[in-house]
């Protein structure tokens, strides 16, 4: 029974990495979008290229918490095993992250150039 418990308490704490991964790939996104807001709030903002900066400081913010999040998530599915719950395989994880990634740079890319 005790043995039971543990089991399922691994199981809640692969679930429970996932959402935290979910969460921070939320905060991260969020970061672009402060980042798009000052660009639209300081569009006329003189000099152009501090606005612009500000701007990129939160792209840079988004990029190393996608970062962080899928270093530290994929740290925890390796210490974790299965047992009811499956979880997300890390390569779905690592997609994700890279693709936010290359988004923020994207992001960041035009939000210099505008």
């Amino acid at each position: 029974m005790a043995e039971d418990r543990t089991d399922w308490a691994e199981d809640r704490t692969i679930l429970a990495n996932e959402r935290t991964f979910a969460g921070w790939m939320r905060t991260g996104m969020a970061s672009l979008a402060v980042a798009l807001g000052l660009k639209a709030v300081f569009g006329d903002f003189e000099p152009t290229w501090a606005a612009k900066l500000v701007a990129q400081v939160f792209v840079l913010v988004a990029l190393l918490i996608f970062w962080a999040a899928w270093r530290k998530s994929i740290e925890t599915q390796k210490r974790m095993n299965e047992h009811d719950a499956k979880a997300q395989p890390s390569r779905s994880l690592t997609v994700i992250a890279v693709t936010l990634c290359f988004g923020a740079v994207a992001t960041g890319a035009v939000l210099w150039l505008l």
